[in-house]
C-alpha cells in the first residue's frame, strides 16, 4: 500500500482523526458514563476538577488509542467487511507504522493525565493499557474478545475510586463486573452486525459463539447487568428514588432493544448497539440525582 506516500498533511491528519474515531464518539461515552457513575459514588458527590478533568481526558485518549490499535489488529481484514472497508489502514490511506505511533502518542498524553492523579491510579492504569493492547487480537484466539473489551472498557471504574482515595471494595467490583456483562451485551449486539464477513474470514465473536441463542443470552447478560448494578447502588443507599427510577427506565429501553432486535436483523442491532449510550446516561442521571437532590 502506497498511498500514504501521496496525500497532503491535511488528508493524513484526517486520517488519523479516523483512526481515533473522534467521528464517532459512541465509543467514548460507553466509556464515559461509567466512568462518570464510580466517580460520583466513590466520592458521594461530584469529585473536584482536579480529578474530574484528568479523568475526562484520560478516557477519551485510551479509547482513541484502543481504536488505534485495533485498526493495527485488524489491517488485513477490515477490507474484507462491509463495515470497516473504508477506514484509513484497510485503504493504505496512512501506514501500519504511522497506526503505532498514534497508538503510543495516545498513551503517552493519557499517562500524562495520571501526574494529576494519585500513585495508585498510576499502578491501577497498567491494567487498563495492558487489557486496551491485547483485546484486539483475541478475537484471532477466542470467541469470547467482547469480555476482553468489557473489562478493558469497565477498567476506568477501579482507577475512579483510585483516583478520589476510595478502597476498591465490594461496590467498586459489582459496577465493574455490571458494565462488563452490559459491555458484552451491547458488543455482541454490534457483533451480529459483522457475523457473516466475519464467518467468511475467520475472525471470533460472541455473536458466532453465541449463535441462534444471541439474542436470550443478550438479554440474558443485560439482565446480569441490572441486578449487579443495581445491588452496587443499594449498598451505597442510592435506589429508593432517582436511582430506582432510572433502573426501571433501563429495564424498559432493555425490553425495547430485545423487541427491535428479536427477529436479528443486522442493522437493528447496529441501531441497539448506537442505543446503549442513552443506558449509561441514564444510570448516570439516577446517581447524580440520588446524590444531589
Amino acid at each position: 500500500m502506497t498511498v500514504a506516500h501521496h496525500i497532503t498533511w491535511r488528508e493524513r491528519l484526517e486520517a488519523y482523526y479516523y483512526l481515533c474515531r473522534f467521528d464517532k464518539p459512541i465509543g467514548t461515552e460507553l466509556v464515559f458514563w461509567p466512568t462518570m457513575w464510580a466517580l460520583w459514588i466513590a466520592n458521594q458527590g461530584m469529585p473536584s476538577l482536579s480529578i474530574l478533568i484528568p479523568m475526562i481526558l484520560g478516557t477519551i485518549f485510551m479509547r482513541a488509542a484502543g481504536c488505534a490499535i485495533n485498526d493495527f489488529a485488524d489491517r488485513k481484514v477490515d477490507g474484507a467487511v462491509e463495515r470497516t472497508k473504508n477506514r484509513p489502514l484497510a485503504t493504505g490511506v496512512i501506514s501500519a507504522k504511522e497506526a503505532i505511533y498514534v497508538f503510543l502518542f495516545l498513551v503517552i498524553a493519557s499517562a500524562c493525565m495520571l501526574l494529576f492523579l494519585p500513585i495508585e491510579t498510576f499502578y491501577c492504569s497498567f491494567g487498563a493499557l495492558f487489557l486496551a493492547f491485547i483485546y484486539p487480537f483475541m478475537k484471532r484466539y477466542t470467541h469470547l474478545p467482547q469480555v476482553f473489551l468489557g473489562a478493558a472498557f469497565s477498567w476506568s471504574i477501579p482507577m475512579a475510586y483510585t483516583a478520589v482515595g476510595e478502597p476498591l471494595g465490594l461496590t467498586c467490583w459489582l459496577l465493574y463486573f455490571g458494565n462488563l456483562a452490559w459491555t458484552v451485551a451491547y458488543d455482541t449486539q454490534y457483533a451480529i452486525t459483522d457475523r457473516e464477513d466475519d464467518l467468511k474470514i475467520g475472525v471470533k465473536s460472541t455473536a458466532i459463539l453465541f449463535g441462534r441463542f444471541d439474542i436470550q443470552i443478550i438479554a440474558l447478560l443485560q439482565a446480569v447487568s441490572v441486578i449487579l448494578i443495581g445491588t452496587a447502588l443499594y449498598l451505597e443507599n442510592l435506589l429508593f428514588s432517582f436511582g430506582l427510577i432510572a433502573l426501571l427506565v433501563v429495564v424498559v429501553d432493555f425490553i425495547y432493544q430485545w423487541s427491535k432486535t428479536k427477529d436479528k436483523d443486522p442493522q437493528r442491532c447496529f441501531w441497539a448497539f448506537r442505543h446503549n449510550r442513552w443506558v449509561g446516561l441514564i444510570i448516570f442521571a439516577g446517581i447524580f440525582l440520588e446524590l444531589t437532590i
